[in-house]
């Protein structure tokens, strides 16, 4: 299942970041994470999709005291979403036309849904943000949701501070993107790997059909 997993991975990782370019091409609002990388963005002068890879890393070390070890996965996302992400911007027309950014937004909802079950699927460990996340919920008792909603209330809050888009877009992801992932993660979860059977399972295996 290696190929699949690595090919899935990509291709998730990729489409995510094609889908936050969508995000900012529509211009109706972003989630919060990327409102706070295009406050970000805006401020410092760098791409978004270099603030992304940046965020990511910084979020990273805040996976040392909660204890979280990132994985392949974890470090191929830090990198390839912003990465695509000014690839998608480089390639992706602005939409005077309200129609066409409506669409845009619907388009980008879609492939962020399709690209997180994708990357999800694949089990080769969490982005960064959502690894603080959880590991926030383990170390303080705290549940996922609440973890979740502190974290994102915050970033969501000083992106908008530093000039990040806040819209009909940021309601529209929050609403919609939890169950198309739930929807989609079927489809594309690979099964995990069943442990080899030792010796002993061996013979007792072949004992009860001999008997």
């Amino acid at each position: 299942m290696l190929p699949r997993r690595l090919l899935q991975l990509f291709i998730g990782l990729a489409m995510y970041g094609i889908s936050l370019a969508m995000f900012i091409r529509a211009g109706l609002g972003l989630d919060p994470w990327d409102v706070f990388h295009q406050g970000v963005a805006g401020r410092t002068g760098l791409s978004i999709g270099v603030v992304v890879i940046i965020v990511s890393f910084l979020v990273l070390l805040l996976w040392i005291p909660l204890r979280q070890r990132p994985g392949f996965g974890t470090l191929c996302n830090a990198v390839l979403v912003g990465v695509f992400a000014d690839i998608g911007l480089a390639l992706i027309p602005v939409f005077s036309h309200l129609g066409g950014r409506i669409g845009m937004l619907a388009g980008a909802v879609l492939l962020n849904g399709i690209a997180s079950a994708c990357y999800i699927g694949a089990r080769f460990g969490p982005g960064a943000r959502d690894g603080l996340m959880t590991g926030l919920a383990r170390r303080t008792g705290w549940s996922v949701r609440l973890s979740r909603t502190l974290i994102e209330v915050v970033v969501l809050a000083v992106g908008w501070f530093l000039g990040g888009s806040v819209g009909v877009g940021t309601v529209v992801y929050a609403l919609a993107i939890g169950p198309l992932v739930q929807l989609l993660l079927p489809v594309f979860m690979v099964p995990a790997a069943l442990p080899e059977p030792d010796q002993h399972d061996h013979q007792d295996a072949g004992t009860s059909v001999r008997g």
